[in-house]
Parts: C-alpha cells; structure tokens; sequence
C-alpha cells in the first residue's frame, strides 16, 4: 500500500501540474523529495535571512529563507525564561512578534542587534498591570572578556541574560551579516 501511494504521489508530483496533483495530500506528502530540493541548488551561504524564529523552548535561534531554517544557533535566554515578558526586571525573554530594528557594533556584549520590543501591545498591558514595561532587548553575543571575567565563566550553560537573546561570538557574526535593519523576529514560547 505503501509503495503504491508512494508511486502515485511520484507521478502525480512530477507528471502535469504537480501544485494540484498534491495539493489533496497531507501536508508531510506534499514536501519535495530530497532529490529535487538538492537540484534548486540554493546557496544558503549567500542568501539574507528574511525572518529569524527564536523558539525558547528549544534554545535555538534560527534565521529563516522563504519560510525554510537555513542557519540554526544555540541561545541563552533571561534567567527566568518562562512566559512573556511583563516588566522590567522579570529576567523573562518577550514573545511575539518583532522586528529588528537596529543595531550597535561596539555593544559591551561583543555585538548586539535591537528587538523592537516593547510592543504597543506589551506596553498597553504593562500600564493594566501598573509596570514598566522594560525595553533594550537584544540579540547579542558574548561579553567582552576584559570586562566580565565573572560573567564568562557562567554563561556556557545557563540563561543569564536580563531578558535578551545571547549567541556565541561567531553566531552574532552570521546573524548581524544575515540580516538587514527591518527583518521580523518571532519570539516562540
């Protein structure tokens, strides 16, 4: 059976207009075949990413193409990770969805790029709650050595940011030349 529903979608994919042929089947039959995505021959080197996902849960960072992952990263995240974040201080990394909207060179954590946090949402739900929404989100790599020496020696396992996205040195690199001034992020749980 099995073998007969592959046959089918190999023909109905590549014979006559494989969009309508596939488009009835589940969504995990309708991806391309390996082999056909090796032939588009997409140089992920220099392609910009124009959307990065940030999901918490998995401590990765991923810098996104036409909806594909073409670049993957660990991430250290706020020292209370959990949930989104509220208000200044509460250690937790935002959810939703952003953009990065600027960035610094020199910043005391190697490199940083900006998360357009907070929203006009977060800020209508910081003033319910009577708080500071918090701001100065970033992306960013790691501190400089000659001045958190400290800080260096706990940051390989633990999330130990005031609520940003931390990356190795060399990931901040990629991300910072992978990405342009107005590329949405979206911050998962």
């Amino acid at each position: 059976m099995l073998r007969s529903l592959l046959r089918f979608i190999l023909f109905a994919g590549f014979i006559g207009n494989s969009a309508h042929a596939m488009s009835f089947l589940p969504d995990f039959l309708r991806e391309k075949p390996a082999k056909v995505l090796a032939r588009e021959k997409i140089d992920y080197e220099r392609v910009l990413a124009d959307k990065v996902v940030v999901k918490k849960a998995e401590r990765r960072l991923y810098l996104m193409h036409d909806d594909k992952p073409v670049m993957s990263y660990p991430i250290s995240l706020g020292s209370a990770p959990d949930g989104h974040k509220e208000r200044e201080g509460d250690g937790r990394t935002p959810e939703g969805r952003y953009l990065l909207d600027w960035r610094n060179p020199k910043s005391k954590f190697y490199k940083s790029l900006h998360v357009s946090y907070p929203s006009a949402g977060d800020r209508l739900r910081a003033k319910r709650l009577g708080v500071d929404p918090g701001g100065m989100i970033m992306i960013h790599g790691q501190p400089r050595a000659n001045k958190h020496a400290e800080l260096q020696r706990i940051i390989a396992s633990e999330d130990w940011t005031q609520g940003c996205i931390a990356v190795p040195n060399h990931a901040i690199d990629e991300i910072w030349g992978k990405t342009r001034d107005g590329t949405p992020i979206e911050i998962l749980p």
